[in-house]
């Protein structure tokens, strides 16, 4: 019985770089995934038509030249990595960032139909269909205590020979803030590191509920993961009683953007692209 749909696993990338111009290894760094914004609706929802995007944090894409993305291909053998520039030839930033800058989210336009004419598994998470913003999430009744996933490449582990994500359980930890629009997070009880950063959070399906409230019939991604809740402690000298040492930790709480904060930043990713840049289909 599988709780997370397998075509989600092909939706998450690793996020490399290469520490030298003769550096042909990349050093994965951050976790990222595609995600399909709806621009038209088919007959069959097989024919919708997406604009699609890589998404990952601010802080994955910003003081980088380029960064490499792992795919697997369809067939079998090794994953493939794909050098990918941050600039155009004219100099022109190809990604963007939410305009809050204390969203931790940026978004990258990606030509999906190129990496499937290369034979690569490349899915993404349908705006209409696999996710979840703010209202989405009311309406499914999600709220503290449900099951969720965390996905992504922890401490640079992308696999040896293909892509094979790190899936982590956990549960919402708070979320009412971010239901109620007072925040644009939401925590989630799941041990994080680094190289989770800019990877999914996913919703656990679950047909069990207590009276009063919705079972949960399929799995959403309902944001992205921004950081781990630190814990720290301070060593204080008994002689001037103050500090000379901070402890930090990790609490095991992790803080997760919305879908709304994605939405928002294609928003603005869209609105400064030339209009040669739009494409038409997905």
């Amino acid at each position: 019985m599988a709780l997370i749909p397998p075509y989600f696993m092909d939706c998450v990338v690793a996020i490399g770089q290469k520490e030298g111009e003769t550096d042909s290894t990349p050093k994965w760094i951050a976790s990222g995934f595609l995600y399909g914004r709806l621009m038209e609706k088919g007959q069959d929802p097989k024919d919708n038509t997406y604009h699609v995007f890589l998404v990952s944090n601010r802080h994955v894409f910003e003081r980088k030249e380029q960064l490499c993305l792992r795919f697997n291909p369809q067939a079998k053998g090794e994953a493939r990595s794909y050098d990918v520039d941050l600039k155009s030839s004219e100099g022109r930033q190809i990604w963007t960032a939410n305009p809050d800058k204390a969203i931790d989210v940026g978004v990258m336009p990606i030509n999906v139909p190129k990496l499937r004419e290369h034979g690569m598994k490349a899915g993404f998470f349908t705006s209409d269909m696999m996710a979840a913003g703010v209202s989405k999430m009311k309406e499914l009744g999600l709220t503290e205590g449900d099951f969720s996933y965390v996905l992504g490449f922890p401490m640079g582990m992308a696999g040896q020979q293909r892509n094979a994500v790190i899936v982590r359980s956990g549960c919402i930890a708070r979320i009412q803030e971010a239901l109620n629009a007072d925040s644009n997070t939401f925590l989630v009880d799941a041990e994080i590191f680094p190289g989770n950063s800019g990877g999914p959070v996913v919703s656990k399906p679950d047909a069990l509920a207590i009276q009063g409230t919705k079972p949960q019939n399929a799995a959403f991604l309902i944001g992205i993961v921004a950081a781990y809740v630190p814990y720290r402690e301070a060593a204080v000298s008994p002689q001037t009683g103050r500090p000379r040492v901070i402890f930090e930790e990790n609490s095991g709480l992790a803080v997760a953007h919305t879908v709304d904060c994605i939405e928002r930043t294609i928003d603005q990713s869209v609105a400064s692209e030339p209009p040669s840049a739009k494409p038409s289909n997905g």
